[in-house]
């Protein structure tokens, strides 16, 4: 039996608990959310922004609009450095987030910069990473392409979306590494401010190849202006994308996953986080957003919240082993 004390501890405890739910739910997002997406309009951050926020209207998470702000420089080093120095408090800012932005991390390239400055919301997907020539180029296998480098290092001009040392760049040096391409430094890379401007380039007939993500090259695919020498992938991705060899396929063991996700303010409420976190896991699950994921070639990928954090930490660390073991750092 309950005394008069006890009943008002009990009564007390379920006032704060619910004071806590409530606090935790009262969190709602202006109408007007901003997505900063580090790079030009096109690429993989852009892709990620739109179609993300597209879902989040369409859904009615967000009542207002989804705006994507494009921030391109250094590899994403100047959105990140304006979410940490500008906006570190902002509840409706979220900024899109992949493999790239870990690469750089681990390598020291946004300076002063690191993992626990901003807080990791969620992934929506990998975009595997491929690596592909005009529809005119010489090279039709990657085999072939890898033989070449092997010959001479420089014999093949490569472009990305990353900056120099980044993920697009890293994912070549990673697939010549397996193929026992020698002297990988030699290698020509020239960094693009986004996937579409090193995509221009390579259709054009300016540059030998591109190397970027599975999502990036739908476009161009579809047109006959791009040949995809290889995907990245453990096998090969579903239609319409089943056509692609996979390295492995080609005696090359590479695979580069490219997740696709969000990060936040560091010093945003925790009502707001918890907010974002619970809604991308929703978001995630939605007919809606499977349909987007199977449209532009994103596998099954998805981390939230503490997961997600642990698993930046380590991939950080596992990239800042890699990049040593290349050359690409000291």
């Amino acid at each position: 039996m309950l005394t008069k004390m006890s009943l008002k501890t009990v009564l007390l405890s379920s006032v704060v608990a619910l004071s806590a739910v409530s606090q935790a739910q009262a969190f709602e997002p202006n109408r007007s959310v901003d997505c900063i997406a580090p790079a030009a309009p096109g690429g993989g951050w852009d892709f990620t922004c739109r179609s993300v926020g597209k879902v989040l209207v369409d859904q009615d998470y967000i009542k207002g609009n989804v705006q994507t702000i494009n921030m391109g420089g250094a590899g994403g080093g100047v959105a990140f450095a304006h979410t940490v120095s500008k906006r570190a408090t902002d509840e409706n800012l979220i900024v899109a987030a992949s493999t790239a932005t870990t690469t750089r991390l681990a390598q020291g390239q946004f300076p002063g910069m690191h993992t626990d400055q901003v807080r990791w919301v969620a992934t929506l997907g990998a975009d595997y990473g491929v690596i592909a020539v005009g529809k005119d180029s010489k090279y039709t296998s990657l085999t072939q392409m890898m033989n070449a480098l092997k010959k001479d290092p420089s014999a093949v001009k490569f472009a990305g979306g990353s900056a120099s040392g980044g993920w697009d760049h890293l994912k070549v040096l990673m697939t010549a590494k397996e193929a026992h391409v020698g002297n990988l430094p030699k290698i020509r890379y020239l960094a693009f401010s986004g996937g579409s401007e090193a995509l221009v380039q390579v259709v054009g007939g300016h540059i030998d190849a591109f190397t970027g993500d599975i999502s990036e090259v739908k476009g161009f695919m579809a047109s006959g202006d791009l040949r995809v020498l290889a995907v990245l992938s453990e096998k090969r991705l579903p239609a319409p994308f089943d056509k692609i060899p996979t390295a492995l396929e080609q005696g090359i063991s590479s695979v580069a996953p490219n997740w696709r996700g969000f990060y936040v303010p560091g010093n945003a409420s925790k009502a707001s986080y918890d907010w974002w976190v619970n809604t991308m896991n929703e978001l995630y699950a939605t007919p809606e957003w499977k349909g987007v994921m199977a449209k532009n070639g994103l596998m099954p990928f998805h981390k939230s919240g503490e997961e997600l954090t642990k698993f930046v930490n380590n991939q950080t660390l596992d990239i800042k082993i890699l990049s040593k073991d290349i050359g690409l750092i000291k």
